[in-house]
């Protein structure tokens, strides 16, 4: 038990120590201040190119969702979640070597042979994809229902609002997807290129703009032919480029992204003018569970029939009924759930 307090308490300081080094130490590899660049992008398209043209900049709630951000990416693991989780983690890890005799995860890895493109290619596979399926949960359970109408609150829609979410919502899907991602060995990883990927995605998805598939298509493009060019992630495609070379491979990737995804991109990847639909107010009887659960990928929600985008919804009414006497501050939000309305 003692043994438990002990990574319980670490947890707390050990998480107090690297969130103020992240602050303190901008780096390559720096979370914090990767939100922020993420985030600022965002921003100026929403300035420049506009989707909803009448939607204010400042939009309602735009400092909720700013503060949503810093507390459902930091604050709320300072607060409690990481010490609780090296608890829970190290319990489970514990379980698995008694039940098994002494098995251990991360010695007997499946994924250590690999090489780390196919890790973090699987990894963000499998993880969107039981990421998809806690979505949907969110929406079919009554009770977790009540938690994730915080994210449904938003009336104007932005690339903050992306992590405007109850915490509860970081306790279900973090301790639903460790399992399956553990049990594969993948949760043994840190991903920051998945997270800081997903990040991006997941700010473009809520942005208030519009952009066609070849340019995203070119973007991601963009980032493999970076990847290849600079031997990362081990591949080694070619020998040592010169600085030239490398520039022709990103350009030459990029625009091959471009043409092969542009027409895919709408099918492959969840999108903005896709995930308004998941926000609308109003949706048919028939899809009262809700539609486009898709977190980065779009590809599952097409698989399993739940994608649903009737027409251009610029500027379709956004929340759920009932939203005009849900709580406005982060207070109310925060408790909201845990008692029976």
């Amino acid at each position: 038990m003692t043994k438990y307090w002990n990574d319980f308490v670490e947890g707390y300081t050990g998480y107090a120590n690297y969130l103020y080094y992240e602050i303190t130490n901008p780096s390559w590899n720096n979370y914090f201040y990767w939100l922020i660049v993420v985030s600022v992008f965002f921003l100026v398209l929403e300035v420049v190119i506009p989707w909803r043209k009448k939607q204010p900049v400042m939009r309602k709630d735009f400092w909720l969702d700013g503060f949503y951000m810093f507390f459902n990416f930091f604050l709320f693991s300072l607060i409690i979640y990481s010490a609780a989780s090296n608890v829970v983690v190290n319990l489970f890890n514990d379980g698995i070597s008694w039940l098994t005799g002494g098995f251990n995860l991360q010695a007997n890895n499946p994924m250590n042979a690999f090489p780390m493109w196919a890790v973090l290619l699987i990894g963000f596979l499998v993880r969107d994809f039981v990421q998809w399926w806690i979505h949907r949960l969110l929406h079919r359970s009554d009770t977790l229902w009540e938690f994730h109408k915080v994210h449904h609150s938003v009336e104007e829609m932005g690339f903050a609002a992306h992590l405007r979410y109850h915490w509860m919502e970081n306790v279900v899907y973090r301790t639903l997807e460790y399992i399956p991602l553990a049990l594969l060995g993948i949760g043994l990883y840190d991903f920051f290129i998945i997270h800081i990927f997903t990040l991006a995605w997941g700010h473009y998805n809520h942005s208030n703009i519009s952009i066609s598939g070849y340019i995203t298509g070119g973007v991601l493009g963009l980032l493999i032919g970076v990847i290849v060019a600079n031997g990362l992630l081990d591949i080694t495609i070619f020998d040592n480029p010169s600085l030239l070379g490398k520039v022709g491979i990103v350009a030459a990737v990029a625009a091959a992204g471009s043409l092969l995804l542009g027409k895919l991109m709408k099918y492959l990847f969840n999108s903005p003018e896709m995930h308004i639909w998941h926000h609308s107010y109003e949706l048919p009887e028939s899809r009262h569970f809700g539609v486009n659960f898709g977190l980065t990928l779009a590809i599952w929600d097409y698989l399993f029939k739940t994608a649903y985008i009737p027409h251009n919804g610029q500027d379709i009414r956004l929340g759920f009924p009932g939203v005009e006497e849900f709580p406005e501050g982060f207070a109310g939000q925060a408790t909201h759930g845990f008692k029976k309305e």
